[in-house]
């Protein structure tokens, strides 16, 4: 079966409205009734301003990387990245075909 894979890739205090952002695109998603999705937490990641952000005994206070991740149809897809433009949140996202299936 043919579905489309996003990723969003945020850091762990973004925010909207007081809620977590990789929260609020999982409960953004459940509204629009995609049927998955989850959220993981980096242990070292960088980003476009070259930063490197490690996981270390002392903790970096939420800047750590996160990426939420969905397998889901092509209008879906297209809903939840509306959803995530409209309150102008300037999240990067990776969206590619792949086929999907059980085995």
């Amino acid at each position: 079966m043919q579905n489309v894979y996003v990723k969003f890739y945020i850091t762990e205090k973004q925010q909207y409205e007081g809620v977590p952002v990789y929260d609020w695109l999982l409960g953004q998603a459940k509204k629009l009734g995609i049927p998955g999705g989850s959220a993981f937490r980096a242990i070292a990641g960088y980003g476009r301003h070259g930063h490197l952000r490690e996981e270390t005994f002392f903790e970096l206070g939420g800047e750590m990387p996160v990426q939420v991740e969905f397998v889901l149809t092509a209008h879906h897809a297209d809903a939840l990245i509306n959803a995530a433009r409209l309150p102008k949140l300037n999240i990067f996202y990776v969206r590619h075909a792949v086929e999907t299936g059980l085995a």
